[in-house]
């Protein structure tokens, strides 16, 4: 099924559900859930120090393009965090209060909390064998009539069948980052150029401009850390079990390093209920607002 999925992201419904096999009579409502997922660009807002070393665009589910300085990262024990940036396009998409700095928010502590599996964070200004920073790039408002629509119906439907039916592929968002880890002395030791469209069985819909930018910023930075811990290129299948320090902090635990409390605890159990329900992601985390 997840490479099923995978082909639905990158091509168009027809064709996808004949390559990979989808009887002609299944449900409408299932086709259109697995060819359902979001389109985002890799804009360049040039916030990487440098691109010469960038390999070549790679990925299915998630597009990226990355540099790995694997001796650097290997050797390196210590990592501080600077503050997630927006690009101006990325702030020219956002309307409500609080969007932009809910998103970069989340993709911090996501980003804190899985580095925290191999290295000590610092903060940022202390001295660091590295030093990680993103800027989001771009995003793609989450459709919020389309969202609401897709909830009432995957919860009206869950309550009379086995399983709720997947969400409209309309109205799907995105997210784009850029980032880097630099050495203390300024020289990139590994870089990446991501981006990732919401699709209709993966991400739940929330009723939010960015209710799948902030889902998707957790994305990114899993994929971002297993690339600076293990120093090499990410994989597109992630199936390792979450840490359990991992685990402790998404449930609204203290993080491992202190630092991390920089950037608030996660909403847990509360966090859970709101995505359930399709509750906009400010209703429970309150974290970026600080």
């Amino acid at each position: 099924m997840i490479s099923r999925i995978v082909f639905a992201c990158t091509a168009g419904a027809r064709h996808s559900t004949r390559r990979a096999g989808v009887p002609a009579i299944l449900p409408l409502s299932l086709v259109l859930g697995i060819a359902g997922c979001g389109s985002v660009p890799m804009p360049s807002p040039g916030a990487l120090s440098s691109y010469s070393k960038l390999g070549p665009t790679e990925g299915q589910l998630a597009k990226s393009r990355v540099f790995v300085d694997r001796q650097a990262l290997l050797a390196a024990n210590t990592v501080a965090i600077a503050p997630t940036k927006l690009s101006p396009l990325a702030r020219s998409r956002l309307h409500e209060p609080d969007s932009e700095r809910l998103v970069a928010n989340a993709l911090d502590r996501a980003l804190c909390i899985d580095l925290s599996d191999r290295f000590r964070v610092v903060p940022p200004g202390q001295r660091a064998d590295m030093t990680v920073q993103a800027t989001i790039a771009d995003i793609v408002p989450t459709g919020k009539v389309a969202a609401g629509v897709s909830k009432v119906a995957t919860l009206g439907s869950s309550a009379v069948l086995p399983v709720g039916v997947p969400r409209l592929p309309i109205g799907l968002g995105g997210l784009a980052v850029e980032a880097e880890a630099l050495n203390p002395q300024g020289a990139q030791v590994a870089a990446i150029v991501w981006a990732r469209g919401a699709n209709s069985i993966t991400n739940g819909p929330r009723v939010s401009e960015v209710g799948d930018a902030y889902g998707l910023a957790s994305s990114f930075a899993s994929q971002f850390a297993k690339m600076l811990q293990k120093g090499e290129k990410p994989p597109g299948l992630d199936l390792s079990l979450p840490s359990g320090q991992k685990i402790k902090s998404e449930l609204g635990g203290a993080p491992k390093n202190a630092a991390c409390e920089a950037f608030g605890r996660a909403p847990g159990v509360g966090g859970f209920i709101g995505s359930a329900v399709g509750a906009p992601p400010s209703w429970s985390d309150t974290a970026g607002k600080q």
